[in-house]
Formats: structure tokens, C-alpha cells, sequence
């Protein structure tokens, strides 16, 4: 056995309004697995029940509204039937001992018309294609769709989808939820210097590129009830979907601004990084902070007895461990993830990995 010196990941979190019995998380990871109305599998039930041991599980990036949607088979969390759908999740998670957040991501740019359930154009701050190209079952890859620019008027509605998206996830059993604010997705082009061009109240200098996210969490949080069920994660490194930021002033005033709503945490995605956010946003930020990315146990374990961050997220890893807590804990052998099957629909490569 091994625990003693990954100890660290099995210790209690309190902060935040979190109470986690260990500080392993499981990352939110796109899988693909929905129906084309964005109603969740069945199997997802099993899929997340399984890996309940963890302190926290953050699900698959889900879409507020059908204007949100960019890949295939992502699921939604906007209609009577997907509410319904989380809810045997939610009830699977809690039978199994567990705690679970909805990860809610709006694509914006980041979308292929095949993939969408309605003919609108996707949104963004600016007119900006991104470069690349997307999968979709009728016509394989794809380029990204020319998106128009979110009118002044408009950015309003999509925040209220944010909203309505949080309530219902509250009211379909979710224990909170958590806006993707990174890899490249609507709430990432906002806080980005090349994808933000407006020169309106969202755009220009950092407070005004960083309106968008805190007027979204400000809405999450009143719909939520409470600031402990909201999270955030961001990736302030990673140039992943077009993206970058040449505005070092960006995440610290983010940070900043956020402290006040008394959100559960802040999730801090790494990149190969020129600045060490998490080392930089650290002593900013008042609350629980999750790291995440290319974290080991005993990497993760370190990060955590030198205050470097209060939990780890673990993502491919937990693909093929529904068990990975307890693999950690005994220093038993991990499986590899077969990338394959990331994104294709059924059981394989989802629900039928083994358990040590």
C-alpha cells in the first residue's frame, strides 16, 4: 500500500459549503452519450453511480439551452425530459454515497450546424470563426460555423438561460453546478483579448471582459439560492479552441470580483503554462480551490500539503477507474482509457471498465 504518502486525497474538505469526505474530484468530461434532444442515457447513471467513492463528481459539460449545443449527443438541462433524466442520476449518485455538480457549458463559436437542434446562427462576443474543425454523425468533421456577435440587448436572455438551466438542475436533485468558463466556450470568449473585440460594456479592458462571467454567476447564484452550490472553472492557460488572453490582468480581476458571491470553489484547469495561474490566483482567491490536469496521486497529494490547492480533478484517469479513489488509496495498478471510445454512443469505453 501506497497511502501514506498520497494521504493528503483522503483527508476531509470542509469550505465553501462543501462537506467531501476525500479531495479526489471527478473532472467534467464531454462523453457523448445523450439522445439527439439532449436527454441523458440511461447508462449515465451507472456511469457516475460507479464512480460516487470520489469527494466530488462534476458531470459532462451540458448545455442551458438548445442555442448552447455544438457537439454531437452532449446532453441539455432545459427541458421537462432531460430534468427527469438527471434526476435518476442525481438519485444513482446519492444511493452510491456521493456528490454531484452539473457542469453547465454554452459552446458559443465552438459549433457545427449537423449538431444543433435549431437553425440559429451560434453566438459570441465577435464575429470570430474559430479555427478547426468538429465531429458530427451525418457529415464526420466539419468546420465551425461563422458565428454572429451577441447583440448589447441580447446577452441578457442568455444569461436567464444560465439561470433557468441552474434551477433546474437544483430541482432535478443535482447537489450544485459549475459554469464552464474555460476551454474555449462562451464564457471563455468573453474574458479573451482575441476573441472579445466589442468595444461595448462587455468588451474592452479586463472589467469589461470579465462582465459576461460575473453577471452570469451572479445569476447562478440567485437561482441556486445560495453561492455553496455554484462553482467555476476556467483555464486561463489553455489556447485550446482559438483562444488566448495577452491580458495578465484578466483572471486576477476575475478573481477578484467573484470572491464576494461565496461561490463553493474555484476550479482551476493547468496548460503547459508560461504563468502558473494556479500559483498566481491562489492568494487571491478566498474559497476551495480545485486544480486539475496531468495531476498523478502523489503530484496531487503535494499540491495539497503545500497549499497549492485544497482539491485535485482527476479526468482521463477516472475513465478507466470508475474506482480510482480506491486505487489510489492501496496503490493498486490503473487501467488505461481506450480514446476510441471517448465520444462514441453505448456501453463500451463507458460503463464497462472493470474494477480492481
Amino acid at each position: 500500500m501506497r497511502m501514506s504518502n498520497v494521504a493528503e486525497l483522503f483527508t476531509p474538505l470542509s469550505g465553501g459549503g462543501l462537506k467531501l469526505p476525500n479531495r479526489i474530484v471527478m473532472a467534467p468530461m464531454t462523453r457523448s452519450r445523450a439522445t439527439p434532444d439532449g436527454v441523458p442515457s440511461p447508462l449515465a447513471a451507472e456511469y457516475y453511480a460507479s464512480r460516487a467513492s470520489a469527494g466530488l463528481l462534476i458531470t459532462e459539460g451540458t448545455q442551458p439551452s438548445f442555442g448552447g449545443q455544438g457537439y454531437a449527443r452532449t446532453p441539455g438541462i432545459h427541458t421537462p425530459e432531460q430534468g427527469a433524466a438527471w434526476r435518476v442520476i442525481a438519485d444513482a449518485v446519492h444511493a452510491a454515497g456521493g456528490r454531484i455538480f452539473l457542469q453547465l457549458m454554452h459552446v458559443g463559436r465552438i459549433a457545427a450546424a449537423a449538431n444543433r437542434q435549431v437553425p440559429d446562427t451560434p453566438v459570441a462576443p465577435s464575429a470570430l470563426r474559430a479555427p478547426g474543425q468538429v465531429w458530427t454523425d451525418q457529415a464526420g468533421l466539419q468546420d465551425y460555423a461563422e458565428p454572429r456577435s451577441l447583440a448589447l440587448d441580447e446577452i441578457p436572455a442568455v444569461i436567464a438561460e444560465y439561470a433557468a438551466a441552474t434551477r433546474l438542475a437544483i430541482a432535478s436533485g443535482l447537489d450544485g453546478v459549475e459554469l464552464h468558463a474555460a476551454s474555449g466556450y462562451l464564457p471563455h470568449q468573453f474574458l479573451s483579448t482575441n476573441v472579445n473585440q466589442r468595444t461595448d460594456a462587455y468588451g474592452g479592458d479586463a472589467p469589461g471582459r470579465i462582465r459576461f462571467v460575473v453577471e452570469t454567476l451572479e445569476a447562478m447564484v440567485a437561482a441556486a439560492g445560495s453561492g455553496a452550490r455554484v462553482g467555476i472553472k476556467i483555464s486561463p492557460e489553455m489556447a485550446f479552441n482559438g483562444i488566448e488572453d495577452q491580458d495578465l490582468a484578466t483572471y486576477p480581476a476575475l478573481v477578484n470580483a467573484l470572491n464576494p458571491l461565496g461561490l463553493a470553489y474555484l476550479h482551476v484547469m493547468r496548460a503547459s503554462p508560461t504563468t502558473d495561474y494556479v500559483a498566481l490566483l491562489r492568494p487571491l482567491w478566498k474559497g476551495v480551490l480545485i486544480a486539475g490536469a496531468g495531476f498523478t496521486a502523489e503530484s496531487g497529494a503535494q499540491a495539497i500539503a503545500s497549499g497549492q490547492a485544497d482539491a485535485i480533478a482527476y479526468g482521463k484517469l477516472y475513465i478507466a477507474n470508475p474506482d480510482l479513489k480506491e486505487r489510489f488509496e492501496q496503490g493498486l495498478p490503473l487501467s488505461e482509457a481506450d480514446g476510441s471510445t471517448f465520444y462514441t454512443p453505448g456501453a463500451k469505453g463507458y460503463t464497462d471498465y472493470p474494477r480492481a
